[in-house]
């Protein structure tokens, strides 16, 4: 097992001052130390990966030095293009050093969705001649190895990886964790809008603990499960599949349940939404400034107004909510809502620590759907 702190301050004793990436749950003791120790201009939580690679290359431009960049290794589809066309030595040659954790690598058992990349991570980061170490799990290891890849990263200028297999490093407990005081908890939310749903109405949920609370509230309440698309990968782009639902099915309601992170990863998507205003989807944001289910790292959410953002991008309305009486408004507000509209729920940070998972498979939830969506 390698030491988180051992592992910080030989990245730093090596000229490294910049971090930033998107926190990554197999990362998530590395990027807790990382939050508690550097100052918050030398650790930069980016919306995406490939903004991270933006960012770490202004920085080298700028000092000279190799940043990191941190990512699980579903963000490198995310980072491939400015990877290849500014940072690879045949373009701009800007050395950068990729912090990455192996989500389903082979033979470890993961959930379906990392399952793939997983079995790709290696032959992709090959295939984009990006040299790469997976991290050895000792101490003495680990440190040789980054003074000799932070030394080559330099010498070719070019990206290096270090990709990290599960159960690496040693616990560590976050500090400055994201914290609010509303009143409502997500799934206390979840559980308040559900039951306001008719019941032809669609939702597609986002990645993360949202879907596995959704299908979890359906169980409870003995719901059907089939009209539920959960996108349990694909961060960011559940706003995007409901569009495109929205889009063919006008005689159904949409609801896009999205989470803040999700929602800042791929915010462009809304633009589509806004302009082609589709009457029948409605976009719920649940906000709770948090990237919670990997460690919980603070996010912009509470940065930026969210609900100014669509509004601008032509959403005809956009509401926020967030104390007990504003949620008790919930069943009058969406009785007869028209869209494209945002909602966005403040809610406190408090998951449960016996939160299950979908039991149903991906295929047999999309399956299930279709059949909804076209009955």
């Amino acid at each position: 097992m390698v030491s988180v702190d051992l592992f910080y301050n030989a990245l730093r004793a090596s000229g490294i001052s910049l971090f930033t990436g998107v926190p990554d749950s197999l990362l998530k003791n590395l990027c807790a130390y990382i939050t508690d120790n550097a100052e918050a201009k030398d650790n930069i939580i980016a919306c995406n990966e490939g903004a991270a690679v933006g960012i770490a290359a202004g920085h080298y431009l700028a000092t000279g030095k190799v940043p990191v960049v941190y990512m699980q290794n579903s963000g490198i589809g995310n980072a491939v293009n400015p990877l290849m066309s500014l940072a690879d030595e045949k373009v701009y040659s800007i050395p950068m050093l990729l912090i990455i954790g192996w989500r389903g690598e082979p033979g470890v058992h993961d959930e379906p969705q990392h399952v793939k990349q997983g079995e790709v991570t290696l032959p992709l980061l090959e295939a984009m001649q990006i040299p790469y170490t997976v991290l050895p799990d000792n101490n003495n290891d680990a440190l040789s190895e980054i003074q000799m890849i932070v030394s080559s990263c330099k010498r070719l200028s070019k990206p290096h990886a270090i990709v990290i297999r599960k159960g690496i490093f040693n616990k560590y407990q976050l500090k400055k964790k994201a914290v609010n005081d509303y009143p409502l908890s997500r799934e206390d939310a979840l559980k308040k809008l559900v039951v306001c749903l008719k019941d032809d109405d669609v939702v597609v949920s986002t990645t993360g603990k949202l879907s596995r609370e959704l299908f979890e509230l359906r169980e409870e309440l003995g719901q059907d499960h089939s009209h539920d698309f959960l996108t349990v990968g694909s961060m960011g782009h559940s706003s995007s599949i409901s569009l495109g639902i929205a889009l063919e099915k006008p005689e159904k309601r949409v609801f896009c349940f999205d989470g803040d992170g999700a929602f800042l990863m791929h915010m462009g998507a809304i633009t589509n939404i806004g302009y082609l205003s589709p009457k029948n989807l409605i976009h719920i944001v649940f906000n709770n400034g948090a990237h919670e289910s990997v460690g919980g790292q603070p996010t912009l959410g509470f940065g930026i107004d969210i609900c100014a953002v669509a509004k601008a991008c032509g959403y005809i309305e956009a509401i926020t909510i967030s104390t007990k009486e504003e949620f008790d408004t919930l069943p009058s507000l969406l009785k007869d809502i028209e869209g494209p509209t945002l909602i966005e729920l403040k809610v406190r940070i408090n998951s449960r620590d016996n939160l299950g998972r979908p039991t149903t498979t991906p295929i047999e939830n999309k399956d299930a759907f279709m059949n909804f969506l076209n009955s």
